[in-house]
């Protein structure tokens, strides 16, 4: 629908702004934002600065909610006491001398290009509170009490840098393909939240009238350009042309087909599997569209009773979706500019409990990385003999952070103004793990 609006006072359209001039809708340009077309969202995001350079690399963040096992995943310590090392046994990597959880066989076929760090440690047990912890590199007491995030995620913190879409696609920076407590913008704003596709906003995206309709809708808006120029010669009808095109520009692009399987190769689509599969494929997808941050929760890791059954459940989809992300970065010359990152809030208890599962333990953690340019195929840190804590120098939710800022060559000293309005350090402590970087 495009209505022209000329005025109660006015018989005709003479000396009208911009603003009075024209309302176009109903193209199916939305981006996410109600009551806003894509080309309303670029003109905001450009008022904002937000339409800065890009950079070249990406990453993955597959968060594992209710807090993954450290033992029964990456660090099996089988020489541990019976009651403390895995349950589902070990397996030999490509390493050597390196194992994994029983239940990632193909995760250990691909070790040489994954580090895993078992000395990761904070101090909040949790949920909402060691999640906000990790995502943000800040303890938050109050978060499991129904406090909001007081700080910024990564994503969020990437969006700030980079500007909110990609300039050339069009595609947001930072997507997420289902939603963690602690995985917005805080007092960075909302404009740089992540981009959820299973909303309203993915609909929105989609070209809802059919090509000829809206090449003769373009070409009305040309005409009307034609006369706007005539009209207003103070140089506005130039910003709105610019934004008007990159909307037109990013709906018929093949931005869109990011977001979809169908367009992907049948056999690469089997090779991930069903469910956590198609989304890391997804993700994969949109790292190759200029997206900068992808966040994945593959929920289920609560295990306080019978570790075993629930690992065995879990543990295969995992191992086969990663395996086949790290396999097919790797094939097509991606690995070093996607780093994936697998973590969950906290880790689990090193005795078995009385129901056969482990409790909430932030003491001890471990994650598993994979390319990103980083140094692979070993394991950082180690755990103390009984798998409770860190034997060497522990980790931090912001040494993590600090790496994945280095990743993004984003400044380790970055601030922006908080809530207060005092500048504020993302990273006061953190700094890159040295054996990666």
């Amino acid at each position: 629908m495009i209505d022209f609006l000329c005025g109660p006072r006015r018989s005709n359209c003479e000396g009208l702004s911009r603003r009075d001039f024209m309302r176009v809708g109903g193209l199916g340009l939305g981006a996410g934002v109600a009551g806003l077309t894509t080309s309303d969202l670029l003109r905001q995001q450009a008022a904002a600065g937000e339409l800065g350079p890009t950079a070249d690399k990406s990453v993955i963040w597959l968060w594992l909610s209710g807090g993954p096992t450290q033992v029964e995943t990456f660090d099996p310590k089988m020489t541990a006491p019976s009651e403390y090392r895995s349950v589902t046994g070990e397996v030999q990597t490509v390493l050597p001398g390196v194992t994994l959880g029983g239940n990632f066989e193909r995760m250990a076929q691909v070790a040489d290009r994954m580090a895993f760090v078992r000395s990761f440690a904070h101090t909040n047990s949790g949920h909402s509170g060691g999640t906000h912890y990790v995502m943000t590199g800040y303890d938050n007491r109050l978060a499991d009490n129904g406090a909001v995030a007081n700080r910024p995620f990564l994503g969020s913190i990437v969006s700030r840098v980079r500007g909110t879409n990609h300039p050339t696609t069009g595609l947001p920076t930072y997507v997420r393909l289902g939603g963690i407590y602690a995985d917005g913008p805080a007092f960075l704003g909302t404009a740089f939240g992540p981009f959820d596709p299973g909303g309203e906003a993915r609909r929105n995206m989609a070209l809802t009238v059919d090509r000829t309709r809206l090449d003769n809708r373009r070409e009305m808006l040309s005409g009307i350009d034609n006369v706007r120029r005539e009209i207003d010669r103070s140089g506005l009808m130039e910003g709105l042309d610019s934004f008007d095109q990159q909307a037109f520009d990013l709906i018929l692009s093949r931005a869109q087909q990011s977001f979809d399987l169908k367009y992907e190769d049948p056999r690469v689509v089997d090779r991930y599997g069903p469910g956590l599969g198609q989304q890391l494929l997804q993700a994969r997808r949109l790292c190759e569209s200029g997206v900068g941050f992808v966040t994945l929760n593959y929920g289920g890791w609560d295990m306080h009773g019978n570790i075993k059954q629930e690992m065995d459940r879990r543990g295969p989809e995992v191992d086969r979706a990663v395996a086949a992300l790290v396999e097919d970065l790797d094939q097509r010359g991606q690995l070093d500019n996607v780093l994936l990152v697998i973590s969950g809030e906290f880790g689990r208890t090193p005795k078995i409990n009385g129901g056969a599962g482990r409790d909430h333990w932030a003491p001890l953690s471990t994650l598993a990385l994979a390319g990103g340019g980083l140094q692979m195929g070993q394991v950082v840190g180690e755990s103390a003999e009984k798998v409770d804590v860190p034997k060497t120098t522990p980790i931090t939710p912001q040494d993590l952070m600090a790496t994945i800022f280095q990743v993004l060559n984003i400044d380790q000293r970055a601030q922006f103004t908080n809530q207060s309005g005092r500048p504020t350090y993302m990273i006061e402590t953190g700094k890159p793990i040295e054996e990666l970087v």
